[in-house]
């Protein structure tokens, strides 16, 4: 990159929010999938005028930008495929409004998730949406991919929570979407269109979000099955009953050993799944849901149902399911996570035809999933420094997202296309569908500018 813009973008933020050192930007190459590429420089704008002006600069020079978060995004979208300027957010992280009579708040996108639910708590409020990787990941991120995470079964994902919008456009230009009320049906929901755009249309510098009071009472439990069929008929039986929990997630055994070997929670090892499920709400109505739920369990073929009886107990639960991914590295060194959703009715049949995938290729293949949602998070575990692992990872991938599409499902549910899926678009999607989503882009970003590479097939 040529030392003139890097002067002008000193200028705009500061030498100090600037870096172009090799080991810095080497660091930037990568978030947490596979795919690496260096950028040129790595910004970090603290406030919407700097992100407008870099924007406007990058624009005149056509300059490729990738907005960056945490960098925990599992589809490459925060990769800078063609070098140009990550524009890290992670130093706008205020929250600039807690509105407890309205139950908005208004934040920035650099603000880490779980930042945002302990400023909640001592008003009575939480923001529902809640990734496995709550703890580090930001808002701005969660918006770009419309997150979701283990509780929106009940609550839904990050775009049934967002009203309003400060964008930035790739010309630098600054506009507003939607607003503070929950009701708005003035014109086309550009608010909803930026939701889940991956970064490729404008680069998000406020949000106007819902939250909602706390539950009452919380209760969880811990389903044990020697099947990975029987505990995924169960899910099905779950909701079929008009029972709607928290939370419903899936781990088979592999997953079971690696996340007891590195939390030591006492999960059961010799289970080939378990289910872990929450219901909150009124005090009152918890009971007779968490016995509706227990017998559904029982008869579906569980053999032991547990609930938890003090928070520390909960609390170790979830850092098993939280931790998990990570713990895999346990059984092999790298892994890929992959994202399909199904109709929830068919997820027994997803799930053995991933079991189906793994004995064909010859890989070890954990199952995860969402499971209330249909959403499964299959983990492909390899060794990348064998070449003959990685063609058969290709062809796991492919396999997986070839038979989610079969069943009417979808490429991903919420880590994005990216980079990762973009060549496998066209599965899900018409020419003519393609096609359209050429024309919003390119209406948006006519020079192609705004993470370049991500999503669309080339």
């Amino acid at each position: 990159m040529q030392e003139t813009i890097i002067r002008q973008l000193k200028s705009i933020v500061g030498e100090e929010n600037v870096l172009t050192d090799e080991m810095d930007l080497l660091l930037y190459s990568y978030d947490a999938s596979f795919p690496e590429s260096k950028p040129d420089v790595v910004v970090f704008p603290r406030s919407t005028e700097e992100v407008s002006r870099i924007m406007a600069l990058a624009s005149a020079e056509r300059i490729p930008v990738i907005p960056r978060g945490a960098g925990t995004g599992l589809s490459g979208g925060a990769i800078a495929l063609k070098g140009g300027i990550v524009l890290s957010l992670t130093k706008m992280n205020r929250i600039l409004k807690i509105d407890t009579e309205n139950l908005v708040v208004e934040v920035e996108p650099g603000l880490i998730n779980a930042h945002l639910q302990m400023a909640l708590a001592p008003y009575g409020l939480f923001y529902p949406p809640d990734p496995a990787s709550m703890k580090v990941c930001t808002i701005g991120g969660n918006i770009a991919e419309n997150a979701g995470g283990p509780r929106c079964l009940k609550y839904g994902v990050t775009k049934d929570y967002v009203l309003g919008l400060e964008v930035v456009l790739p010309d630098g230009e600054v506009i507003h979407t939607g607003g503070q009320v929950i009701k708005n049906t003035s014109g086309y929901d550009l608010t909803r269109l930026f939701v889940g755009s991956e970064g490729t249309l404008g680069i998000v510098t406020k949000a106007t979000l819902r939250v909602l009071p706390l539950p009452e009472a919380k209760k969880t439990m811990l389903a044990i099955f020697d099947s990975l069929e029987a505990a995924s008929r169960t899910v099905s039986a779950t909701i079929a009953a008009g029972i709607i929990p928290t939370t419903l997630e899936l781990m088979d055994n592999l997953l079971i050993r690696c996340a007891e070997d590195f939390t030591h929670v006492g999960l059961p090892t010799d289970a080939e799944a378990l289910l872990l499920i929450e219901v909150d709400g009124a005090k009152e109505a918890l009971e007779p849901q968490v016995q509706a739920i227990e017998k559904i369990c029982r008869k579906e073929g569980a053999r032991e149902v547990k609930l938890a009886t003090s928070a520390a107990e909960v609390d170790r639960l979830w850092l098993a399911r939280r931790t998990v991914i990570g713990a895999a590295a346990r059984a092999r060194p790298s892994l890929v996570i992959q994202d399909v959703t199904v109709p929830r009715s068919l997820l027994p049949e997803m799930v053995s035809r991933i079991v189906e995938i793994s004995r064909k290729v010859g890989l070890l293949i954990g199952v995860l999933a969402h499971a209330g949602d249909g959403n499964l998070h299959p983990l492909i575990l390899f060794d990348s420094r064998i070449p003959e692992e990685m063609e058969k990872v290709h062809e796991a991938e492919k396999e997986i997202f070839a038979a989610a599409i079969e069943l009417g499902g979808t490429l991903t549910g919420e880590h994005g296309i990216g980079l990762t899926k973009r060549d496998f678009f066209p599965l899900a999607f018409s020419p003519r569908e393609i096609e359209v989503t050429r024309s919003i882009k390119k209406a948006f970003d006519p020079m192609n500018i705004l993470n370049p590479g991500k999503i669309l097939p080339e």
